[in-house]
């Protein structure tokens, strides 16, 4: 009786772990529909922030194209390719942390938008191949257009700034709506290391990035790396 009973005990964690392997998958393709029409009320970023949330959802057509153009010219000139994923770019970034230095990713603007939203900031693969499953899923059920609005409403613009319209109104005092190319670089410069990289006054290396990323964002437009976004 005593060794049934033995037996009967990786039974039964193989069926909670199945449970919550189903729960997880219900709840989060439940959130994932949800969120396709529902503005994302707050993220886990926003939660821990100590500096407290100051944002203000947009829709799409509520931004500047021009800050569309500029956060693909500086995060992700594949945006409109890819399906969430650009290969080349993680192979390349696990290249250059294999031979040291600073250490640097390879996320797509997608799977950015599925950190953000879904789950916390830092790394770990844990974190990383949950990452995965929701950028799969968000590509397929919300597609670029609404990956965009969403990413440009949460992402990090400032101290305690969360997205567009209140980064805009944080540093130029006007709303996303009209914001010029070398204001929408600038922003998108910065938006790797919000706390630390400055969108007003910047210099060396930052204003440099800024400037590059301004004279990419006719190319952006030219070459139709924005288009998925506006269809």
């Amino acid at each position: 009786m005593a060794q049934a009973k033995t037996r009967s005990i990786p039974v039964r964690i193989a069926r909670l772990i199945a449970q919550i392997i189903l729960w997880f998958i219900g709840l989060s393709l439940l959130l994932v529909i949800a969120f396709k029409w529902i503005p994302i009320p707050v993220t886990a970023t926003m939660l821990m922030d100590e500096n407290g949330i100051t944002k203000d959802w947009e829709s799409l057509d509520s931004i500047d194209p021009n800050l569309v153009a500029a956060v693909i010219a500086a995060e992700d000139s594949k945006f409109c390719e890819h399906f969430g994923f650009d290969t080349e770019a993680i192979e390349q970034a696990m290249e250059e942390n294999r031979e040291g230095g600073r250490i640097r990713g390879g996320s797509t603007i997608s799977q950015q938008t599925a950190k953000n939203v879904f789950l916390w900031q830092g790394g770990g693969y844990f974190r990383k191949g949950v990452e995965a499953w929701f950028t799969f899923w968000i590509e397929a059920v919300w597609g670029k257009r609404r990956i965009m609005e969403v990413y440009l409403n949460v992402a990090e613009t400032g101290i305690g700034t969360y997205g567009a319209e209140a980064g805009s109104q944080r540093y130029f005092g006007h709303s996303a709506a009209r914001m010029s190319p070398d204001e929408a670089s600038r922003m998108a410069a910065a938006l790797p290391q919000p706390k630390k990289r400055a969108v007003i006054g910047p210099s060396g290396w930052l204003a440099r990035h800024g400037n590059s990323i301004e004279a990419r964002i006719n190319v952006v437009k030219g070459d139709g790396l924005d288009d998925c976004v506006y269809q």
